[in-house]
């Protein structure tokens, strides 16, 4: 049944989902129209809030670049490659392949989201070495398990009200995860999700004259050897003395971080990548070889998330965000209030693909609406995180980091996404409303 759905879907996508670029500008287009025509903002005035947002993401979208290259750079030393291989060595069928990327995304992405981005892709693209798999699928299931990551330990919204002082706390108090990434009701949907997600993927498998897989030599990149002739730079260059002072450094700081309580952060995560990247290749030139290949998929980070910033700087200084939320909130009674809250979230989340950026936007306008009608905050703060992270599965701006390293176009998976969303989206509404 769900071979059938994902065939219709897929065709459609591949035919009308233009690149990410393209997708971005139309998005743009459209948020600017809807400020002047339901906000009564000047089209200067909008075009004004663009360019003032237009590089609010600058920090974040390095952050995102480096999630892609470190993440690649680590993967492509020899003990990673190995021990990869190693556990793609587990699946020895293309529905096996399928359930294994499905799970290891889903347990990545549930401990961190970048962590689970990047550990997806790279573990697809070594089972597409080792079995005759639908690569667009491999990748798509890769890419689903990134479902769960705003109900687990990197979730921005519930870490954000967990924190103390944060800017709602004069009107919710400081929120334990206890009562949000621990709670029963969001336990419940993500070991939901965790049983659902591999299955769905598993049953989208398509039949073998239909299957569309990959040349593994297409994904292996080439190895350079040290010059036999080597002069003072070369021999710096490919010596791993250096890379050992620097990565040892680096293990220093990590082991006083973490021992002194630090936890799992996109900075963290990017930096213990790039740490044992620098060890574990041995040599600088042996690691600038795998920079210069990883950072080849970037640049759809490099163009289009200063866009998406724009986009979030209208959505936000115009009333447009929560003018969405508003008009949601308002159908809502204690009943139904998760549900309406959960598709506002994720009806903005396309056009703000940033959960905190979207709590910023909606949690001044659901909590009060939550406290109105006698709703438990922690549970509508979760409906916001769950909305945030249910559209990912259409919105491909999450997508691009995995896509690089997959080499693939969103097209070719948002297709298979859409069912996700579909089912994904079912599980998580039940849960929110009746557990």
């Amino acid at each position: 049944m769900l071979r059938i759905l994902s065939r219709p879907l897929t065709r459609l996508v591949e035919s009308y989902l233009p690149d990410p670029y393209v997708l971005v500008t139309l998005l743009t287009l459209v948020v600017m129209a809807a400020a002047v025509l339901t906000q009564g903002t000047g089209p200067i005035e909008v075009v004004t809030m663009w360019g003032d947002g237009f590089w609010a993401l600058l920090q974040f979208s390095m952050q995102m670049l480096l999630v892609l290259v470190a993440g690649f750079m680590m993967a492509s030393t020899p003990l990673v490659r190995r021990l990869l291989a190693a556990l793609a060595s587990r699946a020895t069928t293309p529905g096996g392949a399928i359930l294994l990327v499905s799970l290891v995304s889903l347990g990545a992405s549930w401990i961190n989201w970048g962590f689970g981005l990047v550990v997806g892709a790279l573990f697809a693209k070594e089972l597409a070495r080792q079995i005759r798999v639908d690569y667009r699928l491999l990748i798509a299931s890769a890419y689903s398990g990134f479902l769960i990551w705003h109900g687990g330990l990197s979730g921005s919204v519930p870490l954000s009200i967990a924190t103390d002082g944060h800017p709602f706390a004069e009107q919710i108090g400081m929120i334990g995860t206890g009562q949000t990434i621990f709670a029963g009701f969001n336990i419940a949907i993500v070991v939901a999700l965790i049983i659902a997600v591999p299955l769905v993927n598993r049953m989208m498998l398509p039949p073998e004259d239909e299957t569309i897989a990959v040349d593994p030599a297409l994904l292996d990149e080439p190895a350079e050897e040290a010059p036999a002739d080597m002069r003072f730079a070369d021999r710096l260059e490919n010596s791993p003395v250096i890379s050992w002072i620097i990565g040892a450094l680096g293990l220093v700081w990590l082991g006083h971080y973490f021992l002194g309580g630090g936890g799992l952060s996109l900075n963290v995560v990017n930096f213990l990548f790039l740490t044992l990247a620098i060890l574990l290749h041995g040599s600088p030139r042996n690691l600038l070889n795998s920079l210069r290949e990883g950072v080849s998929g970037g640049a759809g980070i490099v163009i289009q998330f200063p866009f998406y910033a724009g986009i979030m700087g209208v959505m936000t200084a115009s009333g447009l965000a929560a003018s969405i939320s508003e008009a949601m909130v308002s159908l809502a009674n204690e009943t139904t209030f998760a549900f309406w809250t959960f598709l506002s979230a994720g009806i903005v989340n396309v056009f703000v693909p940033s959960g905190g950026g979207q709590w910023a936007v909606q949690a001044p306008v659901v909590l009060p609406a939550a406290a109105a009608i006698g709703v438990d905050p922690a549970r509508a703060a979760m409906a916001v995180a769950w909305g945030d992270a249910w559209t990912n599965m259409i919105q491909p701006f999450w997508a691009l980091p995995l896509l690089g390293i997959a080499g693939l176009r969103a097209r070719d998976i948002m297709g298979f996404c859409v069912v996700h969303l579909l089912i994904g989206g079912a599980i998580i509404v039940l849960g929110l409303t009746f557990l």
